[in-house]
């Protein structure tokens, strides 16, 4: 086995973590809606990210690494902004009320609507393997669960969006 001096390393993951940005990014929009606190989601994912880049094992699934620390920043984040400020609106993040008549843009809204009024544990199953194509394995690596569990979250998961998409929620 070569060795390649520690510069050299952590500069090619570095280009990979760079890499992955824009996944990132659209992995950050399925947890907050507003563009800026996905944004201050993903530079605090790639802030934990480069400050323990020698924590990652090499060979292992740099994506599902990534997405794990951005999943575990946001369950944090959640958790201290729901114990400080619960109820706090901020009228400048409402989004506009005149919608295009798009109907894409319809569609995307209801989606949108659906997938929120999922639990956590299910909006975040149906997104890592139905959304970014993840093996029920990284989908179980990054949740900490088991894969049957990741079965059973995604099929429940598959029933209450279908439901709420045609305008019956399940509970």
């Amino acid at each position: 086995m070569s060795t390649v001096p520690s510069g050299q390393h952590q500069v090619t993951i570095q280009d990979q973590v760079v890499d992955l940005i824009p996944a990132l990014r659209a992995f950050a929009r399925t947890f907050v809606s507003a563009s800026h606190e996905g944004d201050d989601l993903v530079q605090e994912t790639l802030f934990r990210a480069l400050r323990s880049i020698d924590r990652f094992e090499e060979g292992t699934n740099l994506k599902s690494w990534l997405f794990t620390i951005m999943h575990n920043v946001f369950r944090t984040q959640y958790k201290v902004r729901k114990r400080e400020a619960p109820g706090v609106v901020d009228c400048a993040e409402m989004p506009i009320p005149i919608a295009a008549p798009q109907d894409w843009h319809v569609l995307n809204k209801d989606l949108r609507k659906a997938l929120q009024s999922l639990s956590p544990e299910h909006r975040d199953v149906i997104i890592l393997v139905a959304g970014y194509g993840l093996s029920y394995k990284e989908a179980a690596d990054i949740c900490d669960c088991a894969i049957g569990t990741i079965k059973s979250r995604l099929n429940r998961a598959r029933d209450e969006l279908a439901h709420e998409m045609q305008g019956n929620p399940l509970h």
